[in-house]
């Protein structure tokens, strides 16, 4: 959509939500997005069912919204700003979960989950993830080339740290990255998302209730401790374990692909990774990578409980609200000359992770992976590359969960 046919913020659509991005800039967010953020931060925006929910575009806007407690992310409202007719379908099935609850729901939750995900536990990982990403790369070494990133580094490495961290047996990889996938897919049906979840439902599920015979260090051991002490129902636990399994490895892996493609289109700042091994410089670099791509492309979905006024507009009970966090993370007002790469950029306020109670629970995780793999890759194969034009690249549609790459063929 032109700039032109934009308006500020008002009762009237001015914006499709799933426009696509620019296929001359497919690393940054859609420019419709960017254009609605300099008339306001807050805009009605119109997604694929009709209905006309609220944009909330601005940096300081998203936190504001992100932030109050008079948005529900309770998906059952009606009104709600479900990102496809398969979750809109499947909607009333919902169980309570980390996603959709508030209040104490959710904190009580959240709570369950993450002890398992503190930052000294994770640190404590950063020696096996360093240990997985060197072998990883001794084995894409070692074989023919060109080689995809994808399947030889980015999609092995985070599966392989989710499964250790929840007791998962890596050698099921094959099962669970396919319905995961599926559950992922923007063109699903409600009856794939059933089918992915039930798939993986009852795999866990099975899984948790060896645990309790044999408990080990691991998630799963302590959410079926949860189970046998009251705390957690079977299907409850279940559902947590099969949320962060395909949280745990979908996204880092696609951040480890878009951004390994990101670089090598800004090569001067590829050569600042490629000839560091000062962790500090990579940790500052990890958090701009994440802020130029934010691969989150679905927002953050909320609905009003109550009528307020917000950023000069009236929000009333019922009304959608989309947070879309590339918009965020590409607001000049935080982030002067977004669209420019600057890995020595101070951008640990980014969004990337969102923002509020519901930020992400792993993040801690997936930024140790992106440091170790950023910091280790480039320096190690001095002279990965593209093995072919980026116009080859194969971009996900803009309605996918996470925006990325399906893969990525590379040559040293």
């Amino acid at each position: 959509m032109a700039e032109a046919d934009l308006q500020l913020a008002s009762d009237e659509p001015v914006y499709y939500y799933q426009d696509d991005r620019d296929p001359k800039c497919p690393f940054a967010p859609p420019p419709g997005l960017r254009a609605l953020n300099d008339k306001a931060p807050v805009s009605r925006s119109r997604i694929w069912d009709g209905s006309t929910p609220w944009l909330v575009t601005g940096h300081a806007a998203q936190r504001a919204i992100l932030s109050d407690p008079r948005v529900s992310s309770d998906d059952k409202r009606a009104g709600f700003p479900y990102p496809n007719a398969a979750m809109a379908e499947n909607a009333p099935h919902h169980p309570l979960t980390i996603f959709n609850a508030d209040g104490a729901d959710h904190t009580r939750i959240r709570r369950m989950m993450t002890r398992p995900f503190t930052r000294p536990r994770m640190e404590a990982l950063r020696p096996e993830i360093q240990r997985f990403t060197d072998e990883l790369i001794d084995k894409m070494l070692a074989g023919p080339k060109p080689v995809d990133l994808v399947t030889a580094l980015s999609l092995p490495l985070p599966s392989l740290m989710i499964c250790a961290l929840l007791g998962v047996p890596y050698d099921d990889h094959e099962f669970f990255q396919k319905h995961a996938s599926l559950a992922t897919r923007s063109d699903k049906t409600g009856e794939d998302d059933r089918a992915a979840g039930e798939a993986l439902g009852g795999y866990l599920a099975q899984l948790i209730q060896v645990k309790m015979e044999t408990p080990a260090e691991d998630v799963l051991s302590d959410f079926a401790a949860r189970v046998e002490a009251g705390d957690l129902t079977l299907p409850e636990a279940t559902l947590l374990a099969m949320i962060l399994l395909i949280a745990g490895h979908e996204t880092s892996a696609t951040m480890i692909t878009l951004g390994t493609g990101l670089l090598m289109d800004n090569p001067e700042q590829l050569r600042l990774l490629r000839e560091t091994d000062d962790p500090k410089i990579v940790t500052n670099a990890v958090d701009e990578i994440l802020r130029y791509l934010s691969v989150a492309t679905f927002g953050q979905r909320r609905i009003a409980s109550e009528d307020f006024e917000f950023e000069g507009v009236d929000i009333k009970a019922g009304d959608g609200v989309i947070v879309p966090l590339p918009a965020g993370n590409w607001d000049p007002e935080a982030f002067p000359d977004p669209e420019r790469l600057d890995l020595t950029r101070k951008a640990t306020h980014h969004h990337a992770f969102g923002w509020g109670i519901h930020q992400c629970l792993g993040q801690q995780l997936a930024r140790i992976e992106l440091q170790v793999v950023f910091g280790t890759l480039y320096r190690r194969v001095p002279t990965l590359r593209l093995a072919v034009d980026r116009d080859e690249l194969r971009f996900r549609p803009a309605d996918a969960l996470a925006f990325g790459v399906s893969e990525l063929p590379v040559t040293w």
